[in-house]
């Protein structure tokens, strides 16, 4: 046994609250960018009460940033802002109207918040140099790869299994909790790679009982070829059959439902934001732009590309796999649990395993309820959704068998936020947001689409996809139509993916009227292509607010992260918490994790 490396320094309590202090103040006056809904771009006037600026100055501004962004992406932060003027916030946002005044001090000060460049991230190569104290590899470690997952999930696996081990052999743990775990690709990775005991918690037995069967023939094939692999010093590439495509029962497609029945029908534009924006800037947040430009022949991406599983409210203008589909929707036990956790009791302790079980986890689940044999632990989530990753958080925080915790959140949109439709009186005592005390006190509340536009993936747009401004475009002037001739300023049914199947807008129009259940006759052929030419000018001031948004995503992202990370800091027992970038944001725009040990495995 090697001896232990102090582990990397992460940012303390007090630097992180000075950086939120600083962070608020900006989103104080940003907010209202992300907050708008592209519905109702042009009935409510947006561009016109939230920037004073014409829209070719704004568009002209962001491409002459791009022009220079590449001696900003050179420079470090502090040298660049030096040179170039970190601008105060009256200068970007007029102090009595709120409107945006000046778009080069937006974009400075919104790279400035990201959590990249605000250097409050552990390198995860510091990180895993820190941690690796067992010279003796792990059962099946010269395997190189598995090829029985997509690029972006073999990528994610792969990644984030090495920590989890790292972190395992670090604390002394060989037990491995995966919240959300659905068809349970990390978990048997890490299973049959690292020899690791995992207990993988979905609450969707459709996805636990596929993920039990996957594995079974995973190991088969697995066994099949360890005795090549031990006889490869160059390690293995194990190649498995392409699964059949099937429509994937996806984790988030109950809450959604839920929440699209409950909610405006039509927020699938609440973000108003241009399709596959990515939150990683780790260059200028204009760059896309002027990569944009070098390749003028980027077409956009066909909005059924762009659909998430999730399939509501901005999911549908992000890329297929920008947010990840999880499954902590249903609340009541699947038949089979009792028969599940009594065979995963049975199993030896000695010999590595991996059993899938469904239950739905909250702040106050009870772990011995659903694995007996449960012992000194680490507790994983790879993409777990909404509230599933904070309750992560919170269970690793007050179980004392839970000894660290390695937690990679997405969907956003679907936190639950203490201080939002506060009148409407809801009894909880865990919300998503915010967790911690600082925030708490600000009694700070972001907002849906403020959230939803947190996931956005602006990397993907920089290698080629274009932004469906289009699309965009015909769904505010369809809300001006339906407002001017049916009297309807707040849509309750979600016209859905109908951009994608029509060859005009008068096509679309009339497509959806009809799935609105609206009479089509009230409105001519002339009358839908005057609201069309009225409006077709104005399409840049939609194209210009969508990338002031984007400039702006990373920020709320940056808020949301930083909240768990001084919840971590605020436990009593925890004695290290970080933030670590742990994917390429290009693969997985999902990319950071929120890590920390409790003082047990702290070996500083």
């Amino acid at each position: 046994m090697a001896a232990a490396s102090p582990l990397p320094r992460a940012p303390d309590l007090p630097t992180l609250h000075a950086t939120l202090q600083d962070l608020l103040s900006f989103l104080r006056g940003a907010l209202a960018i992300s907050s708008a809904h592209t519905v109702d771009f042009y009935t409510k006037s947006i561009w016109q009460e939230l920037v004073d600026l014409p829209p070719e100055s704004v568009l002209a501004t962001l491409r002459k940033s791009a022009a220079e962004a590449e001696l900003h992406e050179t420079l470090p932060l502090g040298e660049a802002e030096a040179g170039s003027g970190f601008i105060d916030l009256p200068k970007i946002f007029c102090e009595t109207s709120q409107k945006l005044l000046s778009v080069e001090a937006f974009v400075l000060t919104a790279k400035h918040y990201s959590v990249q460049n605000l250097g409050l991230c552990t390198p995860s190569e510091q990180l895993l140099t820190a941690l690796r104290v067992n010279t003796e590899q792990r059962t099946d470690e010269n395997v190189k790869a598995i090829e029985f997952m997509n690029t972006k999930k073999s990528h994610e696996v792969q990644a984030m299994s090495e920590l989890i081990c790292s972190i395992a052999d670090y604390c002394g743990l060989k037990q491995i909790i995966d919240v959300g775990s659905g068809k349970g690709y990390l978990s048997s990775f890490l299973s049959l790679k690292y020899g690791l005991n995992v207990y993988g918690i979905d609450s969707s037995y459709t996805n636990t009982h596929g993920a039990k069967e996957r594995n079974r023939k995973l190991k088969k094939h697995w066994n099949l070829c360890h005795s090549q692999s031990r006889a490869d010093s160059n390690g293995l590439v194990l190649k498995m059959p392409k699964e059949s495509k099937v429509q994937s029962t996806s984790k988030c497609e109950g809450e959604c439902e839920r929440v699209r029945k409950s909610r405006r029908g039509d927020e699938d534009a609440s973000a108003g934001v241009s399709a596959g924006a990515l939150t990683d800037f780790s260059g200028s947040p204009v760059s896309v732009i002027r990569k944009q430009q070098r390749n003028p022949h980027a077409q956009p991406v066909e909005e059924e590309r762009l659909c998430c599983e999730d399939a509501f409210s901005l999911v549908d203008f992000l890329p297929v796999d920008g947010i990840e589909p999880t499954s902590q929707v249903c609340h009541t036990e699947a038949p089979g649990l009792r028969k599940e956790r009594g065979n995963a009791t049975s199993k030896s302790r000695g010999s590595s395993i991996y059993s899938p079980l469904t239950s739905f986890i909250t702040a106050d689940t009870q772990l011995h309820d659903i694995i007996e044999d449960l012992e000194d632990c680490l507790m994983v989530g790879l993409h777990t959704c909404g509230d599933l990753a904070p309750n992560t958080l919170r269970i690793f925080a007050s179980k004392a068998e839970v000894k660290g915790v390695c937690s990679v959140g997405c969907c956003y949109h679907l936190l639950s936020e203490e201080f939002e439709n506060q009148h409407k009186g809801y009894a909880k005592e865990n919300w998503g947001f915010p967790m911690c005390h600082y925030l708490k006190e600000e009694r700070w509340c972001c907002g849906r689409n403020a959230r939803m536009s947190a996931c956005l993936a602006l990397e993907r747009v920089a290698v080629g996809q274009g932004l469906p401004t289009e699309s965009l475009f015909y769904r505010a002037v369809l809300q001006n139509i339906i407002k001017d001739y049916y009297g309807i300023s707040k849509c309750e049914q979600y016209v859905g993916k109908i951009y994608s199947k029509c060859s005009s807008f008068l096509e679309y129009v009339r497509m959806s009227l009809k799935k609105l259940g609206l009479d089509e006759s009230k409105v001519s052929e002339e009358i839908i292509m005057d609201y069309y030419e009225k409006y077709k000018p104005r399409m840049n001031e939609l194209e210009a607010f969508n990338m002031l948004k984007v400039v702006l995503a990373p920020c709320i992202e940056t808020l949301i992260l930083l909240d768990r990370l001084c919840y971590l800091k605020e436990q009593k027992d925890i004695a290290w918490s970080a933030l670590v970038k742990l994917f390429d944001p290009v693969q997985s725009p999902r990319c950071y994790a929120v890590i920390a040990l409790k003082k047990q495995c702290d070996r500083s």
